[in-house]
């Protein structure tokens, strides 16, 4: 057997460049496969589930910080919610949404005028997503923390337990909320 000289010093392996061109394909096609394996209705729900959470506890801390009630109000319509400052004489007054004192959003997104409202019909992030059942012991469809960020239905009057849902085609995800401390927890109901 004779060997070529020009074989002898030669490797079978992989450039660097074709290593790195290969990972890059991969990651660019993961990047777009996998919202559509996963469902992008499933990410837009869990995405406002986690939004609502946040919020939620951002009014919580608004409350303790600021020695002021604050309320997550929901809107009658499904279409999402708001955060509230609210003070005793206004305490069970109607919601209005044209007259409420909203919380400022620190965000200050998608054209809410400064006020802290999630409107997920308005918002393209969460094309499918809808607040289903508010069920909160006491009150209406509202959650309101008084100064020491526990939950209230009315000015030194502790609130029961809360549940929200919130839905989307193709599942349904629920927020409860533990009485007194406000303690959130979430699970998958269907989907």
């Amino acid at each position: 057997m004779s060997r070529n000289r020009r074989d002898h010093g030669r490797r079978f392996a992989y450039t660097l460049v074709e290593l790195v061109l290969a990972v890059g394909v991969l990651g660019l096609s993961a990047v777009l496969l996998i919202p559509n394996l996963v469902g992008l209705t499933t990410m837009e729900t869990q995405s406002a589930v986690r939004r609502l959470m946040a919020d939620i506890h951002f009014a919580q801390s608004e409350a303790i910080s600021n020695q002021e009630y604050r309320r997550v109000q929901f809107l009658d319509d499904g279409r999402g919610y708001c955060l509230l400052v609210v003070d005793e004489a206004d305490f069970d007054a109607t919601f209005d949404e044209s007259t409420a004192t909203y919380v400022e959003d620190p965000a200050g997104t998608f054209g809410t005028h400064g006020r802290y409202l999630v409107d997920y019909m308005a918002d393209d992030r969460y094309d499918t997503v809808q607040v289903g059942a508010v069920q909160t012991d006491g009150s209406g469809n509202w959650i309101t923390f008084d100064a020491m960020g526990s939950t209230v239905v009315a000015p030194g009057i502790a609130a029961g337990s809360g549940r929200i849902v919130i839905e989307s085609q193709d599942e349904q995800w629920e927020v409860l909320v533990t009485p007194m401390t406000g303690r959130l927890s979430v699970r998958r109901i269907t989907g």
